[in-house]
Formats: structure tokens, sequence, C-alpha cells
């Protein structure tokens, strides 16, 4: 496989996740990282830092809107749950594993 036919397939794998997670609102974004050690913030993240490389600006915020689908604080407000002290919990003792 080519690196550009590579790069496509990597692309439209990204697009996926993104719509998948739009769709899933039940998924908190605790609930992925005590699970996986990534939720949409990261996502996020990583697509800013992956732009920075590339010489291309583009705001946090506006990352977080890309991944959402929507401004964080609309996602926020219509589906974001209170923290359970169990999810709490697993997230601090998550950190310790942390790079």
């Amino acid at each position: 496989m080519d690196a550009k036919t590579r790069t496509e397939l990597e692309a439209a794998a990204f697009r996926t996740l993104v719509e998948h997670l739009r769709k899933r609102t039940d998924v908190q974004n605790i609930d992925l990282m005590n699970l996986a050690g990534f939720c949409r913030n990261c996502l996020s993240k990583w697509y800013k830092a992956a732009a920075e490389e590339r010489g291309e600006k583009i705001e946090y915020e506006a990352a977080r809107e890309l991944v959402y689908g929507m401004p964080y604080a609309e996602w926020k407000d219509k589906y974001q749950k209170e923290a359970t002290p169990e999810q709490a919990k697993a997230f601090k003792q998550g950190e310790s594993h942390k790079h």
C-alpha cells in the first residue's frame, strides 16, 4: 500500500471514529478515560498538535468543536453528567499510570 492510500484510509478511520463518538453521547468522557486512557478532549488535543506540527494553526476550542460536532459548552450542557464517586476514584487511580 502506498503512503497516500494509507493516509486516506487513516483519515477515513478518524472520521468514522469522530462520527461514532458524536452519536454515542451516552458514553461519558470519564468512562473513556477510565477504560481506554483517552477521551474526546484528548482526540481534540491530538488533532491540534498534528495541525501545529504541519504549521497549521487551530484553536483548541475549534478542534473540540470538530470532534464534538458542536461547541464543547453546548455538548457539556446537553450530555455530560456528574461523575459518580466510583468514576472519580477510578480516574484518580488512573492518573498515576499516565506518562
